[in-house]
């Protein structure tokens, strides 16, 4: 608050009525995003666990997306919130690289969650170890937390980050190891999906007529095409972001455009509230879900409700 103040000193009225309307403005956005994401993934996760008819192996992942996006509103949004009001980080070092650390961590997860989506809608589960993934991206993203000044506070964006310039040989580890495996597969895998949905569409023939037929089975679920929405938008919120970090990164220059800049890093975070939108819209199987959560919220026949509007018989 001390620097902030001494900034507006040597500003106009008009130039401090600005800046405060400016603070006020993105504090108030940071607020309500982080308001909204706690929110609609509470309600994800609740949705899935009042559930208890048949479900899909793909809901487990989006409750794991759903935990991912819940940590981000919970534990680093919020923090954000005071700081852009007062330009300045009030929680200590250590918060920070902790902060910069769960950054990184949730951000790994959100990857490989989708690269196991990519990989289950085939079942290629066998050419893979799941155990030799399970740790790594909590391994990985420990440098942050353990060493120093690996995590600074983003005056624009008001919000702790790694500085991945001083740390070449871990941010190179990192992207082999994480990123790289995880969107190999996913382009590999969707691409091929969409190559098969062509094939079929077109009436291309294909020889074994039982694969056909599951194969056609198979690309009708409207999972599949969701999943993909999942996957584009969060590609897209990320995009500006991570183009700009490449920009800096082979040039040597900053960005100097603060407003954008602030924009960018949270239009990347957005991403975060994006998924409940998308499952309420493409997921028939997520609104059932959902519809039987809301009527059985104060119902306390619940178990009877929910086998009835499943088609299930409620004796059983």
């Amino acid at each position: 608050m001390r620097g902030a103040t001494m900034h507006l000193q040597g500003l106009s009225h008009w130039q401090v009525y600005h800046s405060t309307l400016e603070a006020l403005t993105k504090s108030g956005l940071i607020l309500v995003l982080g308001v909204a994401i706690v929110a609609s993934n509470i309600l994800i996760i609740a949705t899935f666990l009042n559930f208890r008819g048949p479900s899909e192996v793909i809901n487990y992942y989006l409750l794991s997306l759903a935990v991912a996006d819940l940590l981000c509103g919970l534990l680093i949004v919020p923090l954000s919130v005071y700081p852009a009001l007062t330009g300045e980080w009030i929680y200590g070092d250590i918060l920070c690289r902790f902060i910069g650390y769960l950054e990184v961590t949730l951000w790994s997860v959100t990857v490989y969650t989708f690269m196991w989506i990519s990989i289950d809608i085939w079942q290629f589960e066998n050419l893979f170890d799941m155990r030799r993934f399970k740790r790594k991206p909590a391994m990985l993203c420990c440098p942050p937390l353990l060493g120093f000044n690996k995590a600074q506070f983003d005056e624009e964006a008001y919000v702790c980050m790694l500085k991945w310039g001083n740390m070449a040989a871990y941010s190179a580890t990192l992207a082999i190891l994480v990123l790289g495996p995880s969107v190999i597969s996913i382009v590999h895998n969707y691409g091929y999906i969409f190559i098969m949905m062509r094939r079929l569409k077109s009436g291309a023939p294909i020889h074994d007529k039982e694969y056909a037929t599951a194969l056609a089975e198979n690309l009708a679920n409207p999972s599949h095409t969701m999943s993909f929405a999942l996957i584009f938008s969060f590609w897209i919120s990320w995009s500006p972001l991570i183009v700009v970090k490449v920009y800096e990164s082979i040039t040597g220059e900053e960005f100097q455009n603060p407003l954008v800049h602030f924009g960018i890093v949270w239009f990347g975070v957005l991403n975060s509230l994006w998924k409940f939108i998308i499952l309420t819209g493409m997921s028939p199987h997520f609104r059932l879900a959902l519809r039987i959560f809301c009527l059985t919220i104060c119902c306390k026949t619940k178990g009877r409700l929910q086998a009835e509007l499943i088609g299930l018989d409620p004796d059983d």
